[in-house]
């Protein structure tokens, strides 16, 4: 290597240190807006800790015997103690356990769900907004007013109601009462950039429609994007334990908020715990995804 190549690396160098730098600014300024909410560290503090128990509940649970069928009617509809610290159900299987394992199923749950109905609803809203007027942009808007019309909870439960009782059949029912909402969101925000000079100019230098909708408008929707998919982890686990409650989630012996609830219910108020103990870890996650949720609105809203 000459000389004359070797002194042309160094504002290479220089630019790669500065990138990273601007890259770190950016990162503290958006942990800085974040963090300026004290109940969004409590979210994430929420959100870590249920990520935590779904992936690492098999290893942590004090009973795993008892995530699967299993009986032991001496310690049978046992009261809150040292030894079960949300009490035991009529068979005498520790509900602390089944409670910790149905953080696994209630994430997978939304997971799923939103990694199937995002993408279809930011696409066919991208369509729709910025081929706003054409027949098939009016097509798309009609069929998710007809969706959003329906009840959700209604329409989750009518197309479980057809399916097979499984997680499965809860994700395809979750999934297709989902992706309206995006479709809805992002097709107004299209609209809009589409008019913009920017979009504009990339028409005139013959950018093709793919790079203009995915280079060009995407980016520019995904703060609120990203925003109401935090907001909708809780409510998408919301519906599956109402599914699950109506025994239209997973089945016996594997635990799940909404079938625990149920279960709970028949014994209401003698052995409340059966109940009480799932509806709070439900009201947990939500609790906590709504805070991270607004956490992510103030840290990619701009101007502030």
């Amino acid at each position: 290597m000459n000389g004359n190549s070797a002194f042309a690396l160094l504002p290479e160098g220089g630019d790669a240190l500065s990138l990273s730098g601007r890259a770190r600014g950016k990162l503290r300024l958006y942990w800085y807006k974040f963090s300026r909410n004290k109940l969004s560290i409590l979210g994430l503090v929420i959100v870590v800790i249920s990520v935590f128990l779904a992936i690492f509940a098999p290893l942590i649970v004090p009973y795993p015997q008892h995530i699967k069928a299993f009986t032991d009617f001496n310690n049978a509809s046992a009261a809150p103690s040292l030894s079960h610290i949300f009490g035991t159900d009529v068979f005498g299987r520790d509900i602390f356990t089944r409670v910790l394992f149905s953080f696994r199923g209630a994430l997978l749950l939304s997971v799923i769900v939103l990694a199937i109905a995002v993408p279809i609803g930011v696409f066919m809203g991208l369509i729709a907004g910025y081929y706003s007027g054409s027949w098939f942009s009016i097509l798309i808007m009609r069929l998710t007013d007809v969706f959003l019309a329906l009840p959700p909870l209604i329409l989750a439960l009518a197309i479980a109601a057809v399916l097979k009782p499984n997680l499965t059949s809860s994700m395809i029912a979750v999934t297709a009462m989902w992706w309206p909402w995006y479709t809805r969101l992002v097709s107004g925000m299209a609209g809009s950039l589409g008019k913009e000079y920017f979009v504009k100019n990339a028409e005139l230098i013959g950018a093709s429609k793919f790079h203009i909708l995915v280079r060009e408008i995407l980016p520019n929707c995904l703060s609120p994007i990203f925003t109401k998919m935090a907001l909708d982890v809780g409510w998408v686990i919301l519906i599956g334990a109402a599914l699950s409650f109506v025994g239209l989630g997973e089945q016996p012996p594997t635990p799940a908020f909404g079938q625990m609830i149920a279960d709970g219910a028949r014994y209401m108020p003698d052995l409340w715990w059966m109940t009480i103990s799932p509806a709070l870890a439900i009201a947990f996650i939500i609790l906590g995804f709504n805070f991270f949720g607004d956490g992510v609105r103030d840290m990619l809203e701009r101007g502030r």
